[in-house]
């Protein structure tokens, strides 16, 4: 058996891009966990789109045995965490299975927004916290200036940081000796009845649902039935495994271990992330404290291009959504795509990773429509809707008033990019809270501004004005009234559902006019002419038209009577009126992509 005392749990928390993955190639390549020919680089990120995009959206973990200095040998299990903000919910999970955290901070661009943010949440789950500079090795390092921001920033003491570099593999063994003398080993709790927090589970294709689970008291082993405590339903434990991150079978996992188990579970709906598992025939009367269920912020229309691939695109939602517990779905059905599922994801970034996963993991071909955030409207009769698709908003006489998300956003940014991204938080309808310096040339703004005017491109720009260097975090803080309304688009006098937003009242024209130009761009011409309006209830605020494509009638007639060319000109005028009549007008996926990254004029 284990003994709880040389076991460490901990995790590492940076902003996203301060070299997380990197160091735990290292821990990991160091202790021996994997061999060399079995490391490959970000081996805890496992899916491709991760190392593509070298961001990290899956929590991971990694079992070592690590020889300290004082010759005992110590279990350190490494629970992996994300790194954008979207992915907060993620981290929180993670946590909730630690005793430590080794906050990294890359020491050439110091304390980022994220890593605030994260700091916050170990705080508060009671974490003992070991600062790590990393990238020492690099030209513009600045390690005692970061150590400075760290403690002015975060108010944690830095005197005792790691400095290190992942890459160049400096400092791996300080790190390790550090999480063996610093961070508190978990209580030994064995003799107690079970109980295991679960904080990921992903479907096994030859296991069925398997959970990651970090023992908080008693044993778990292969033959012994486990009872999920939110649905009371039991199952026999068919496997008990280790992570290093590659699977090796142990018998058992004893308390303060984290490990997975898989059981006869066909059901992905069965292993809820932040459910207990206990004995069945011994069962702990109360759950571990569970997570704070994940907030949808951003929703979208999710449809198959071909209608017949309906049901494949729910089999793989829900498959998906065992993978990332937090999706949410519901059936949708749309006039002008038919068939589909309103999706609820954390943000935009989560929205964008889920869309490649569909496409390639499950070969899907979809059309997603602009995303859009939750409205609470309050109508004449006294009811309180919650509105978060666009179509579905009531008719403007019958609603009282529109309330809408509201964000506070923190920016960390270099001082001379202050102007522009002050400008484009204005023109978003923000409103300023603080704005202080960290250091002598960087900046922390605060402010309050709508979600609705966050999800559009507010990402690009303001990484675009700031060169890159800016990083943001927001948090949802309450709901606000506002002057909204949907302006709804019409393609030859058909509302398209899909293409409606809703939007302040003061942009709506500007906004109705650019979501027509753009579509103008895009849609294809037809044999007859087709007319894109904007409108607000049954006043037209915008139109744009595209010409008919004109085939030459009369080029056939050599010379002659003029009236012989009017008659064949007449003919093609009566053709071209009847196909309008039963004219459909595809619309293209880019189309509702467009949307997104409109310019406002």
């Amino acid at each position: 058996m284990q003994d709880p005392k040389l076991i460490r749990n901990f995790c590492i928390i940076a902003h996203i891009d301060h070299g997380k993955s990197t160091l735990a190639d290292r821990l990991i390549e160091t202790t021996g966990a994997l061999s060399h020919r079995e490391m490959t680089n970000q081996v805890l990120d496992s899916m491709d789109i991760e190392k593509e995009r070298g961001i990290t959206i899956k929590a991971q973990t990694a079992s070592m045995s690590y020889k300290a200095k004082d010759g005992k040998i110590y279990l350190l299990n490494l629970i992996d965490t994300p790194g954008h903000v979207d992915f907060s919910y993620e981290v929180s999970r993670s946590l909730a299975a630690c005793e430590g955290a080794l906050l990294v901070v890359d020491a050439a661009q110091g304390v980022e927004a994220q890593t605030v943010a994260n700091v916050y949440m170990a705080i508060e789950a009671n974490l003992e916290i070991i600062p790590i500079i990393n990238k020492i090795d690099l030209p513009s390092a600045d390690p005692e200036g970061v150590m400075e921001q760290i403690e002015e920033e975060l108010g944690i003491d830095a005197s005792q940081a790691v400095k290190a570099s992942a890459k160049a593999n400096i400092g791996i063994v300080d790190i390790l000796e550090a999480i063996v003398t610093k961070i508190p080993p978990p209580a030994d709790r064995n003799s107690e009845p079970l109980s295991a927090l679960i904080f990921d589970s992903w479907f096994d294709s030859y296991l069925g649902a398997v959970s990651l689970i970090r023992v908080a008291s008693g044993q778990i082993a292969k033959g012994m039935r486990m009872q999920m405590m939110s649905s009371g339903n039991s199952f026999e434990v068919l496997k008990v495994a280790q992570l290093t991150p590659k699977i090796i079978d142990i018998p058992k996992l004893t308390s303060g271990m984290v490990g997975i188990v898989s059981g006869s579970i066909k059901s992905v709906r069965e292993t809820k992330v932040g459910d207990t598992i206990t004995d069945a025939t011994n069962p702990v009367k109360t759950p571990l404290l569970s997570f704070k269920e994940a907030k949808q912020m951003v929703f979208g229309g999710i449809f198959p291009v071909d209608s017949a691939d309906y049901q494949n695109l729910k089999d793989s939602l829900e498959k998906l959504m065992l993978n990332d517990s937090s999706l949410t779905i519901e059936p949708e059905v749309s006039q002008a795509l038919g068939f589909g599922y309103r999706v609820g994801f954390l943000g935009l970034l989560h929205m964008d990773i889920i869309q490649e996963r569909l496409e390639r993991e499950y070969n899907l071909d979809l059309i997603f429509t602009a995303p859009t955030v939750v409205y609470r409207v309050k109508t004449i009769k006294g009811d309180q809707v919650l509105i978060e698709n666009p179509s579905k908003l009531p008719e403007a006489t019958a609603i009282e008033e529109i309330l809408e998300p509201y964000v506070k956003m923190t920016i960390h940014t270099p001082e001379e990019f202050i102007g522009g991204i002050l400008k484009i938080l204005q023109e978003k309808r923000g409103i300023q809270k603080d704005m202080e310096y960290t250091n002598a040339k960087k900046v922390k703004i605060t402010y309050e501004l709508p979600m609705n005017e966050m999800i559009f491109d507010f990402h690009d720009k303001l990484k675009s004005i700031s060169r890159g260097y800016a990083s943001m975090d927001y948090e949802v803080i309450d709901y606000r009234q506002g002057d909204l309304c949907k302006v709804d688009i019409m393609v030859n006098g058909d509302k398209v559902d899909a293409l409606a937003c809703i939007t302040h009242r003061s942009s709506a024209d500007s906004r109705g006019r650019v979501i027509c130009k753009k579509l103008k761009e895009i849609l294809p011409r037809q044999m007859f002419q087709i007319a894109l309006q904007a409108a607000i209830g049954s006043k037209i605020i915008a139109r744009e038209t595209i010409s008919a494509l004109r085939k030459d009638v009369t080029a056939k007639c050599y010379g002659g009577d003029i009236s012989r060319k009017r008659k064949l000109l007449e003919k093609q005028k009566e053709g071209k009126k009847r196909m309008k009549q039963i004219g459909n007008v595809e619309i293209p996926q880019k189309a509702f992509l467009a949307i997104l990254s409109l310019d406002e004029e």
